[in-house]
């Protein structure tokens, strides 16, 4: 079943918050423009030079250019100083060892705020320490040993405290020591007051470290939430292949973001090896989507990356490379590697499966972007550019969170199609078994109806037929007075309504059931002179008792009540009820003379009472007598629940 309404309010809110957060972002990167022209000056022109040192040192509290040989040279930032062409103070200077480059900024001809001023570039790339002097004192320095530490991702913001300054500002003085292989480069400075820089900086720190940070923590949470899903559903392979994207991805940025006590050369191998399985756990992925297994691609991928990452291990050897020369040519690879997965995953997913297209696309995307990273470490673009590689957690983040959310809504239509199948499959059956039950009914009517028929039949053979038989023989025979003759009729009549109150319904309702006799009674015992004394009291109910029991109960009744009539010559009958833990009992009581009971039971003509017996045997009850010459009791014993 599908949500409309939810869906346009969902859709309404992410267009919302998106439109939000591209409004705050504009407003963040336009925030310093209200600052004054005059608040702030471009510092693109210095001069430059080149010295040898033995060895990386800490730089003196006090420095200043007219201390350094006279070969200066101008230069405009931003730029990247090449490693050859370099001025020299003298032939000592021999491109082997440590080298020193120096960054002059002359003040005196700028026109400076009278505020309280901070410096602010956006980078400067070097492996090495950083020290920075104005007015010949050291007022920051940064001890560089990789990428991690030298600015790539962290722009530079140092405020001038003009009490350590010696009047007013005249010089800034830039030392940068560095290994000779390695190139520098820098981006231009901004001069100014706090006001005018803060927001320079916070921008660039913001969209450079803070954003692609979030980014890869959000990514990581996404990813440790599949892992989850993998230990439920182990099946479902793509979900482990999220986990460890997120988790290679994020470990491979996290030295950008993160300040932590680790070499330059750990730094190169770890964010090298995790762009590599980056790239082979996205070739993974892609031949699972496709349904291709490309073994002779995947071989060589994981050949290379396993080729890579031990060879980038041996960087604690001494003839390792410098890092400097080898992350570029480890990164160009990176790039090609990249261009292969995407393409060949873009070819074998084309018509295959749309999923795959949206993973070689998100891929080929995330090699542009780290195609321009290459670029700016190898110093071929300008050195104020953006290293567009950290926003590749966004773009995969993207890319395989839209996957896992067709999945996911994908998953959500299965069941409800597999619900609404299931329902229709019910309904069905329901219908069948509707249709069966109430053939099971009326077959259950019909066996019933032909039960009660046989019995009706069975009860009348034995009992009216038998009386009307043993009428007409007499009639027949003769010798057979009137009364006697209306006394058989009578008898045959009161079986037949017998027969007919038996099929009333009574619900189980014994109380009821000798109501029906007592109103076909009482009528008879009108003219006879034989009063009846109803004693009957509320009974619980009896569960057994149907049309076939009741007839039982009703005969053994009226058979009592037919022998006082003939018999006792009484002019008195009680009927009462009465009750036990087991049971319930109805006696009846005459005034009349009484009888030999065990003489009677022994004879011939004592064929009632013995019918009396056979039917309470029926019923699973008992009968009994009691007579002297004050009259008889007799009892119907009846249990509550019948075996």
């Amino acid at each position: 079943m599908r949500y409309p309404s939810a869906r346009l309010f969902a859709n309404a809110i992410f267009v919302f918050s998106l439109t939000l957060l591209i409004a705050v972002g504009v407003w963040y990167l336009t925030a310093d423009g209200n600052s004054t022209p005059q608040a702030s000056v471009h510092l693109t022109q210095a001069d430059w030079q080149v010295t040898d040192a033995p060895a990386l040192e800490a730089p003196p509290p006090r420095m200043e250019s007219k201390s350094l040989p006279a070969a200066w040279q101008q230069l405009t930032l931003p730029l990247s100083l090449p490693l050859t062409d370099r001025p020299a103070t003298d032939a000592t200077v021999t491109g082997q060892g440590i080298h020193t480059t120096w960054i002059r900024f002359p003040l005196d001809k700028l026109s400076l705020p009278s505020e309280a001023l901070m410096l602010y570039g956006v980078r400067i790339k070097t492996e090495g320490t950083i020290a920075l002097y104005a007015n010949g004192r050291l007022i920051h320095r940064a001890q560089a040993q990789g990428p991690l530490w030298n600015s790539l991702f962290t722009p530079l913001l140092v405020t001038l405290d003009q009490s350590n300054i010696d009047g007013p500002l005249r010089e800034i003085l830039l030392r940068i020591q560095h290994p000779a292989e390695t190139r520098v480069g820098m981006s231009s400075l901004w001069l100014g007051t706090a006001g005018a820089l803060k927001g320079r900086y916070y921008e660039r720190q913001w969209l450079q470290r803070e954003l692609p940070a979030t980014l890869s923590a959000a990514f990581l949470a996404v990813g440790i939430f599949a892992l989850f899903v993998w230990f439920r559903r182990g099946q479902e392979i793509a979900y482990l292949l999220f986990f460890n994207l997120a988790a290679i991805s994020f470990v491979g940025h996290l030295h950008y973001y993160v300040d932590l006590p680790i070499t330059n050369d750990w730094f190169a191998w770890l964010t090298s090896n995790a762009l590599f399985w980056l790239i082979a756990i996205v070739h993974l992925f892609l031949c699972q989507l496709h349904g291709r297994p490309l073994v002779w691609l995947t071989r060589f991928i994981f050949a290379l990356v396993t080729g890579i990452s031990a060879l980038t291990l041996a960087h604690i050897l001494p003839f390792y490379p410098s890092t400097s020369i080898l992350v570029p040519v480890i990164y160009g690879v990176a790039v090609i590697l990249g261009v292969v997965v995407s393409v060949t995953g873009a070819i074998y997913s084309w018509k295959r499966s749309r999923d795959g297209v949206l993973v070689a696309i998100g891929t080929a995307i995330a090699t542009l972007l780290g195609m321009s990273d290459w670029l700016l470490y190898s110093n071929f673009i300008n050195p104020e550019g953006w290293f567009l590689g950290a926003y590749t957690n966004a773009v995969t983040f993207a890319m395989f969170g839209t996957l896992m959310y067709r999945r996911y809504v994908s998953a959500i239509d299965e069941v409800e199609q597999a619900n609404a199948n299931l329902a229709q499959r019910l309904q069905i059956r329901e219908a069948e078994l509707e249709i069966s039950h109430r053939q099971l009914r009326e077959a259950a009517l019909r066996q019933t109806i032909s039960d009660e028929r046989q019995r009706l039949m069975q009860d009348m053979h034995d009992g009216l037929g038998s009386s009307l038989i043993s009428a007409i023989r007499s009639v027949e025979h003769g010798g057979v007075s009137d009364f006697k003759i209306s006394q058989i009729l009578k008898d045959c009549l009161d079986d037949l309504k017998l027969t007919i109150d038996s099929m009333e319904p009574i619900e189980a309702d014994l109380v009821l059931l000798l109501a029906t006799l007592r109103f076909r009674l009482e009528p008879r015992l009108e003219g006879t002179g034989i009063t009846l004394l109803w004693e009957v009291q509320d009974l619980p109910t009896l569960a057994w008792l149907d049309p076939s029991s009741a007839l039982h109960i009703l005969r053994i009744v009226q058979e009592s009540v037919a022998n006082i009539l003939r018999h006792t010559r009484a002019n008195e009958i009680r009927v009462s009820t009465s009750r036990d833990e087991n049971g319930v009992s109805v006696s009846i009581e005459d005034n009349g003379q009484g009888f030999d009971i065990e003489k009677a039971l022994a004879s011939v003509a004592g064929r009632g009472l013995h019918n009396q017996q056979r039917r309470a045997m029926a019923v699973n009850g008992k009968v009994s007598w009691e007579s002297g010459k004050n009259g008889t009791r007799f009892v119907l014993w009846l249990p509550l629940a019948r075996q």
